[in-house]
């Protein structure tokens, strides 16, 4: 057996996904920017993935741009929001994605911004006091916090945040790469500027994503040479990816609420089978709370052993693949930036099992029953 744990990474293509795409890879190869009948049709082809997206989530097809992925998109929103709308403060957490965390440091040390971290508290739930003492101090700020934390699970109140951004006048993003296509996100109903998707966390393509940017918060392009995008992004569109993000999307919000039911239960099983194994299991963050937090992502810290040294290699060896968070190589964690800021993780095994709608019971139990080899335990 061949387990498939590490679905907050990327996820395995739908077969449906695959079959849209190869028309336009294929068949429709034409150039969207050209004027003629070849190029035409794949320019409504876009232009009727943009009106899917939208309506998908309640905006207009004018406030959707699409990117090469959520880091790209991350950045766009970032540094193009503080360079249009004069922004010289922003703040954001020490649990955010590097897309988001690396580019504000990054900015700070250019002296673009003052960048503020905003606490949290020791399951990595933001201090929403904290933040607003914040905003008071630092009008017209940029304040960017994931909606869904890919490592830990953590989901972000981001209504609530919302509302203290607007009360404000700070201009919100959010990166959404792990609630898109697991959530129903209205963006009728959130107060927030900016968020992004990337499909190939929910079976679609890779190298493809999108941005939200609501009309009243326009953004000057971070990519620039061409009129594609309607001036917000130059280069020729990736268009089967376009395709195939829209098809996913289409797919998954049919079936939205059975595929989440049948994940949360996955969740729920590992984790009652991981404490009956392990007298002192843990679980970072949140993501132990399966109604309370992204219930395709399961952070579990075992005990102290020499059986941690090596664990993500010894779980490849048994032809499971997992992480240790979204940095690690070589079968061995090289640090994640978000456990280490958190207390109590030093010296315990941290591993980052994730779900889809393709994983099975029979995976866990086989999982389950290596990890006690593992660990030389007995597993029940």
């Amino acid at each position: 057996m061949h387990v498939y744990l590490d679905n907050a990474a990327t996820t395995p293509l739908d077969r449906e996904v695959y079959e849209a795409m190869t028309t336009f890879m294929l068949e429709h190869f034409g150039n969207p920017s050209s004027i003629h009948s070849h190029g035409s049709k794949v320019r409504a082809a876009i232009e009727q993935a943009r009106k899917k997206i939208a309506l998908t989530f309640n905006t207009s097809p004018s406030e959707i741009f699409f990117t090469s992925g959520g880091t790209e998109s991350d950045n766009t929103a970032i540094r193009c929001a503080i360079q249009t709308h004069g922004i010289q403060h922003a703040i954001t957490s020490r649990l955010e994605h590097h897309a988001v965390l690396h580019t504000l440091e990054e900015l700070a040390k250019q002296n673009v911004v003052r960048l503020s971290i905003v606490r949290h508290d020791a399951q990595g739930n933001i201090d929403l006091n904290h933040l607003e003492e914040l905003l008071q101090a630092n009008p017209n700020s940029l304040v960017s916090l994931m909606h869904g934390n890919n490592e830990i699970g953590n989901i972000l109140p981001i209504e609530t945040v919302g509302e203290l951004c607007e009360q404000y006048g700070a201009f919100f993003h959010s990166d959404t790469v792990q609630t898109v296509g697991h959530y129903r996100i209205d963006l009728q109903k959130i107060k927030v500027h900016s968020i992004v998707g990337a499909p190939h966390k929910f079976h679609g393509p890779k190298g493809v994503g999108f941005l939200y940017v609501r009309n009243d918060k326009k953004i000057h392009p971070f990519v620039t040479g061409g009129a594609q995008e309607r001036n917000m992004r130059g280069g020729t569109e990736n268009v089967y990816g376009i395709v195939g993000m829209a098809k996913a999307i289409e797919l998954t919000y049919k079936q939205l609420d059975e595929y989440a039911s049948y994940i949360k239960g996955l969740k729920a099983y590992m984790i009652e089978r991981l404490k009956a194994t392990f007298d002192d299991v843990q679980f970072n963050g949140t993501s132990g709370d399966v109604d309370n937090s992204l219930y395709t992502v399961l952070n579990v810290s075992f005990p102290p052993s020499e059986a941690n040294d090596m664990l993500l290699f010894n779980l490849d060896i048994h032809r499971i693949s997992a992480s240790g968070g979204s940095a690690c190589s070589s079968g061995s964690s090289v640090g994640s930036h978000v456990l280490a800021a958190l207390p109590n993780t030093a010296g315990r095994g941290n591993v980052r099992f994730s779900f889809s709608k393709y994983n099975t019971k029979e995976e866990i139990d086989y999982t389950i029953a290596k990890l006690g080899e593992i660990f030389q335990m007995q597993t029940v």
